[in-house]
């Protein structure tokens, strides 16, 4: 359709959405307001081309997707009122590496080695990596449902509709309004939903012929070849984000039903919050007429823009 590549992430009271060059976080504040915090953003792909290659940018878009977003979440939990101030560079790596030590852990480490009690059938090593590639979309899909019952989480899942039908709308062509964004699904095929789905799927037949060694060479060989499960499903869901395929649609529908559990029917002041977030991402002439008309007129939010945010490269 023509319309630039954009993409986001739901935070506390707010939405990050990120277009080319372009990053935003709107939040609503307390008193009511909304608060936007944009900036320019680079990919170090920028600098080494190569890394823009098919099975080499899924990993550099995991990567940096998990530094925005975490760098997002801690400037939406200061603006809410939930903390005193953003986290610094050496508590965000430290929060990286604990992110990354607990995915291990609960998705590499507690499914392989919990499927040796499957030995009781057969020793048979692709049975038992495929037990485990089970086991481990199991604990996924257990978490997901684990975590959309708390009740703060629900109110972020809200965000997350909200974001889903927002870009609904700008990649529809209409003005950017909470009436227009409100008619949208709340599901999107680009959701990193489906890339994790995906990713749970691609490793149950990327492990399966691993053999069966040492639970340390096992672990070893999962995390060595994440970057290589990374890639493939980067490239199926780009793939199922431009395809009209009915065959690949009918793939995807899976990641899609689970997002009846990320994602939860936004309010209308959520949506204006994610009007404004990615306003500020989009360049004026991409900005359809008439966008930016709120319902609630007597308290119309007040967008304060800092240009504080960093780029992912530095």
């Amino acid at each position: 359709m023509g319309k630039l590549s954009v993409g986001g992430q739901a935070v506390i009271e707010g939405v990050m959405m990120r277009g080319p060059g372009k990053v935003a976080t709107a939040v609503r504040n307390p008193d009511g307001r909304i608060e936007v915090e944009k900036g320019p953003v680079h990919s170090i792909a920028d600098k080494y081309p190569i890394l823009k290659k098919p099975m080499l940018r899924g990993s550099v878009s995991l990567v940096e997707s998990l530094v925005l977003g975490i760098r997002s979440l801690s400037y939406s939990a200061k603006m809410a009122g939930e903390e005193d101030e953003q986290l610094s560079d050496k508590e965000m790596a430290g929060t990286i590496i604990f992110a990354f030590v607990l995915a291990a852990v609960l998705f590499i480490a507690i499914p392989t080695g919990a499927a040796k009690f499957f030995h009781f059938i057969t020793d048979d090593p692709v049975f038992l990596n495929l037990m485990e590639g089970f086991l481990r979309l199991a604990i996924f899909l257990g978490y997901i449902w684990g975590i959309s019952r708390m009740k703060d989480i629900r109110r972020v899942f809200q965000y997350h509709g909200a974001e889903h039908k927002t870009i609904h709308c700008y990649e529809a062509g209409l003005p950017l309004t909470v009436e227009n964004v409100q008619k949208f699904s709340r599901l999107h095929p680009r959701c990193g939903t489906n890339f994790l789905l995906i990713v749970m799927l691609v490793s149950i037949f990327v492990f399966a012929f691993l053999g069966w060694p040492s639970l340390v060479e096992r672990i070893a060989s999962r995390v060595v070849l994440l970057p290589v499960v990374a890639g493939i499903s980067y490239e199926l869901i780009r793939f199922a984000g431009r395809t009209t395929n009915p065959i690949a649609l009918k793939l995807i529908q899976p990641g899609l039903w689970l997002q009846y559990l990320t994602t939860r029917p936004p309010e209308d002041d959520m949506v204006e919050v994610a009007i404004e977030s990615l306003k500020a991402v989009l360049p004026e002439e991409e900005i359809v007429p008439g966008t930016g008309t709120y319902l609630e007129k007597d308290v119309p939010p007040t967008t304060e823009t800092s240009e504080l945010m960093p780029s992912v490269s530095q």
